[in-house]
């Protein structure tokens, strides 16, 4: 008997030995908030990735509501924020939404802030769009000829659309109560053109996603609260709400977050979107209809914020993180045949955490990226910052496009092709909700792969393909 026992608590013992290592090294995430250089409590919303200066750098920019916009930057193994120009700053405004791209064809990307000082229909600030000339920072819309077109109604997410395909973006605002508006550079003056392209719809805007969702040009899906989703075909420049047909409506749930994913490694763009206290939805386009695909663990209901779609640890497979306010945030890894695995999160939880928004960019240039999380709304907190625990072993591939003007080409896809997979990614456009990721397609690279390839399709949707012979880097393709 007493044999019995004994060999009973060594194999308790053995296993212990075995398990408690993994416990230990489970945590998907490191807690790298102490390289931000004064963060203070704050109420922050959304993050876009642009390089504000004209550097080659880019910078986090943060929105504030009664707060500073911030634009942290890497420098010496630290996020410093340098953003010292008023009408940058803006803390007297209540900013919400911001997304950069490049409207009037100069290489360099034009900063939309949205801002919101009301929760519905007319506000008293209109949003910002910021351009630099010789070092200065200015408002377009505060110049004369461009404030007739103002937008004065309180708004959520802001999105770029190329919707000519010839490196022209304008400026999808998705508004909350009004309605929703286009802004174009024409004739030397920002226009709004939403009545000509069919999208001055009124409805409860939230989120909204531009990019190669059912054309080779730029479509748009827009995410809406108390009211149907917008599906919007690109037909020549204008656009076709199609989401009834393609099953994409949603009508009794309220949309928030959203993010364009290649949730089948197929070689194609299909849609995550996240509905507040509903369930979310893994669109995977089959038979002319997309199908929600998620299981009921990622479906399940919560108080959703932002959603990111990224290869956080380098292993060639995408994570999905979900950002919850008041809740605890998610984790889920997108295997193949679209199967949703949770991943347990201790780091980056935040159960108490207000988060608001939330953006993924290689800032310190090592090849694996970091998370910030703004947060706020009702309590102030200060921002965090993550960064997943990668095996030393992993590689990365980074692709960076860039367009006839040589500015970020948002909306194109890039696509990896190896012996393993064929995988899609969007050069972010905005707006998923509030946010926007940086203009890169990130890649990790799985175990045994080979035989590397990259195809980018442009705005226009015309290919370059390429043939990869080194991995770790990154590499900048220029559109013809």
């Amino acid at each position: 008997m007493k044999s019995k026992m004994s060999n009973f608590l060594n194999k308790i013992i053995i296993l212990t030995i075995l398990i408690i290592p993994n416990i230990v090294n489970a945590d998907f995430f490191e807690d790298i908030t102490d390289k931000i250089v004064d963060n203070p409590k704050r109420l922050s919303y959304g993050i876009s990735v642009a390089d504000i200066n004209k550097n080659g750098k880019y910078e986090f920019i943060v929105t504030g509501f009664g707060y500073p916009n911030l634009a942290l930057s890497y420098d010496n193994g630290t996020l410093i924020n340098i953003a010292n120009q008023n009408v940058f700053s803006d803390e007297f405004r209540k900013t919400i939404g911001v997304a950069a791209c490049d409207v009037d064809k100069d290489g360099y990307e034009e900063i939309y802030f949205l801002n919101t000082d009301t929760y519905s229909g007319t506000k008293k600030y209109s949003d910002r769009l910021i351009d630099l000339e010789e070092n200065k920072f200015l408002d377009m819309f505060e110049i004369e000829k461009n404030k007739e077109d103002l937008n004065l109604t309180a708004g959520r997410s802001v999105a770029c659309v190329d919707r000519k395909g010839n490196g022209e973006y304008g400026l999808y605002v998705s508004n909350y109560g009004g309605p929703t508006r286009f802004y174009e550079i024409e004739d030397k003056k920002i226009k709004d053109k939403s009545v000509s392209l069919n999208l001055d719809k009124v409805t409860g805007g939230r989120a909204v996603v531009s990019g190669h969702i059912l054309t080779d040009r730029s479509d748009i899906f827009a995410a809406n609260e108390r009211g149907a989703n917008f599906l919007l075909k690109n037909n020549n420049g204008i656009f076709e709400d199609v989401a009834f047909d393609y099953r994409v409506d949603d009508v009794i749930q309220n949309g928030r977050g959203t993010a364009l994913s290649d949730i089948l490694y197929r070689g194609r763009l299909d849609i995550i979107s996240g509905n507040w206290q509903g369930y979310h939805r893994a669109y995977a386009l089959q038979d002319n209809q997309f199908k929600d695909i998620g299981n009921s663990k990622f479906d399940k209901p919560s108080r959703i914020r932002t959603i990111i779609s990224a290869d956080f640890d380098n292993d060639g497979y995408d994570e999905v993180f979900m950002n919850n306010i008041a809740e605890p945030n998610k984790l889920f890894r997108i295997k193949e045949n679209g199967a949703f695995e949770e991943i347990i999160l201790e780091t980056g939880l935040e159960p108490d955490g207000f988060g608001t928004g939330a953006a993924v960019a290689d800032i310190d240039g090592d090849g694996i990226l970091e998370l910030l999380v703004s947060r706020g709304e009702s309590k102030e907190q200060a921002l965090t910052l993550y960064k997943a625990k990668v095996d030393k072993q992993s590689k990365y591939l980074r692709i960076k496009p860039l367009n006839k003007f040589g500015a970020p080409a948002r909306g194109a896809t890039v696509t990896l092709l190896t012996n393993q997979r064929k995988h899609s990614k969007t050069i972010d456009a905005g707006s998923g909700y509030l946010c926007q990721m940086e203009p890169v397609a990130h890649y990790g690279i799985r175990k045994n792969e080979k035989n590397f390839k990259v195809e980018v399709k442009w705005t226009d949707g015309t290919k370059n393909l390429i043939k990869i012979t080194s991995l770790n880097q990154t590499v900048t393709l220029k559109q013809k």
